[in-house]
């Protein structure tokens, strides 16, 4: 893998992995829009505070990846998913 693939690579872990952090830990606002039940942001997003542990996850996934595709354990050159010569 070169190093805009992996940059590539780490991008698409990073966004993912936030959308998965985002919603840990938030608790919504007590008292709700009376017109439409609505009950906006959350009290206290924390959001520096998921970008970090967002980051730290996304480094750790993108490690396990890059372990697996350096390794060849999956590959599409050899092995059972390679295509037919």
């Amino acid at each position: 893998m070169n190093w805009v693939s992996g940059v590539v690579l780490y991008i698409l872990i990073w966004w993912l992995t936030l959308f998965a952090v985002l919603p840990i830990g938030t608790q919504a606002q007590e008292s709700a829009d009376v017109a439409s039940g609505w009950r906006g942001a959350p009290v206290a997003p924390r959001l520096w505070r998921k970008v970090w542990i967002t980051t730290l996850a996304a480094c750790a996934i993108w490690a396990l990846c890059y372990a697996v595709i350096v390794s060849g354990w999956i590959g599409f050159r050899d092995g059972y998913f390679a295509l037919p010569k």
